[in-house]
C-alpha cells in the first residue's frame, strides 16, 4: 500500500510557535552543541560514523561515501535505527524530519521509513534553516522596548518577570540563577540552544499587530553571563540602553526568600534526584562550590569566617533539620559582599531608573504598564 508523503514544510514560525516534534537525525555531537527543545535526538550516524563518511566524502566525494555510510549502518544497526524512528512516529504522527541542512542524512532516513510504510516530512532546510528563522526573529524583536528589573539578591527579580506577559526569565532558559551559587540540577544548554529558546520565548510572548505601541519586554538586569552562557550581543545592546525599575525590599525579607529557595528547596531537590545520603553530600558541595567560587573577592580572612560558618550551618540543618543556619553566614555575605557589589553597579545606572519600590509597589507599577501594552 502506498503511504502518500506529506509535503515538507519552509513554514519554520508555525514549528516553532506550535512546538510540532522534530526528529533530528543529526549526529550527537550535532545536536549537543545546538538544537530546539521540541526535538528528540535519533541520529542516522553515531559521532564515529558522522567523521568517517565526511573525511571519506572530502577525499573521494559524495558517491563513495554514501556507500561508506550504507555500509557503515546496515544490518541489525539499520534495523533498529528505523525502528526507533517508526516508534517515535507513531507518537508524534505530526512530527518532521530534519538534519543539518536538509539534505542527504534527511532523505536517507525519510526513504528508509518509506520503505517500511512510514511517511515523514522534511523541514526544508534543517536544522540550520529553523535556526536561521530564529536568530532572524529574535534580531527583529529586541528592536521593541525594554525594561530591566533590578534590586539586591534576593527582592524576587525573577519571582516577579515569571508573572508578566512580556516577562524574559533569562536565568531560566540559561538554567542558571546568574551568581557563583547559580547552578541548578539542571546542566545548562549549549550556547546554540539557549539563543534558540530566547529567540522561540520572544517569538511567544511578542505582541500581535497593532499591539507595538506601549509593548516593553521585561528583563532582570543581568551581567553579560549567566553561569557559563552569554547573553546575544545584540540583547546585551538592548539591555545597556533600558530604564531600570528598582525593588527595594528589606534585608529579612530578602533572606526568607533566599532560605527557601537555596536551602530548603535545593537541599530538597538533590535528596529527591540522588537519593537522601548521597543528594545531602551533593548539597552540601554545591554550597561550598559556591563560596569558594568568590574566595578571591572576599578575601582570605572572610571566606574563612564564612567557610567556618556554613560549616556549622550544614550541620544544624542536617541534624536538626534548621535550614535558617544558614542565615549565620548568608546575611554576612549580602551585606558585605553582595550588596555593596549590587549598590555599585546600580550607581553607574542611576539616570536610567524610572521606578523604586517594594516587590508589591514594582509588581504594581509593571501590571499598569502591561495592561496599557496589551489593549483589550
Amino acid at each position: 500500500m502506498k503511504h502518500p508523503l506529506p509535503a515538507d514544510s519552509r513554514d519554520y514560525q508555525h514549528i516553532l510557535l506550535s512546538g510540532i516534534p522534530i526528529l533530528d537525525v543529526r549526529a550527537p555531537v550535532e545536536f549537543t552543541q545546538g538544537s530546539f527543545t521540541q526535538a528528540t535526538s535519533l541520529p542516522l550516524m553515531n559521532d564515529e560514523e558522522r567523521i568517517a563518511v565526511g573525511t571519506c566524502y572530502k577525499t573521494s566525494g559524495q558517491r563513495a561515501a554514501i556507500a561508506l555510510g550504507e555500509s557503515l549502518v546496515t544490518g541489525t544497526l539499520k534495523t533498529q535505527r528505523i525502528a526507533g524512528w517508526q516508534a517515535w512516529h507513531r507518537t508524534h504522527p505530526e512530527g518532521y524530519l530534519c538534519c543539518s541542512r536538509g539534505g542527504l542524512r534527511s532523505h536517507i532516513a525519510q526513504q528508509w521509513l518509506i520503505e517500511t510504510g512510514t511517511a515523514c516530512p522534511l523541514i526544508a532546510g534543517g536544522y540550520k534553516a529553523l535556526r536561521r528563522f530564529a536568530l532572524e526573529a529574535l534580531n527583529r524583536l529586541i528592536n521593541l522596548p525594554m525594561l530591566l528589573i533590578s534590586g539586591n539578591t534576593g527582592c524576587g527579580k525573577t519571582l516577579l518577570l515569571r508573572t508578566l506577559p512580556a516577562g524574559i526569565d533569562l536565568e531560566g532558559l540559561a538554567q542558571h540563577r546568574g551568581s557563583s551559587f547559580g547552578a541548578t540540577l539542571v546542566p545548562q544548554p549549549s550556547q546554540a540552544s539557549f539563543e534558540n529558546q530566547l529567540a522561540v520565548t520572544m517569538m511567544r510572548k511578542a505582541p500581535g499587530s497593532g499591539e507595538y505601541a506601549e509593548f516593553r519586554w521585561i528583563v532582570e538586569d543581568e551581567s553579560a553571563s549567566i553561569g557559563s552562557r552569554h547573553i546575544p550581543a545584540v540583547f546585551r545592546q538592548k539591555m545597556a540602553q533600558a530604564n531600570i525599575i528598582v525593588i527595594d525590599d528589606p534585608l529579612p525579607r530578602r533572606l526568607a526568600r533566599l532560605q527557601d529557595e537555596y536551602f530548603v528547596h535545593m537541599a530538597c531537590a538533590f535528596q529527591q534526584h540522588y537519593g537522601e545520603e548521597a543528594g545531602w553530600i551533593r548539597f552540601a558541595d554545591y554550597l561550598r562550590h559556591g563560596l569558594t567560587g568568590i574566595q578571591r573577592r572576599l578575601g582570605l580572612e572572610k571566606y574563612t569566617q564564612l567557610h567556618r560558618a556554613l560549616e556549622g550551618a550544614l550541620i544544624r540543618h542536617r541534624i536538626q533539620g534548621d535550614a535558617s543556619a544558614h542565615l549565620l553566614w548568608l546575611e554576612p555575605l549580602l551585606s558585605q559582599y553582595y550588596d555593596p557589589m549590587y549598590r555599585y553597579q546600580l550607581a553607574k545606572k542611576q539616570d536610567r531608573i524610572l521606578y523604586r519600590g517594594t516587590f508589591e509597589q514594582v509588581q504594581a507599577w509593571l501590571s499598569e504598564v502591561q495592561s496599557t501594552a496589551h489593549p483589550r
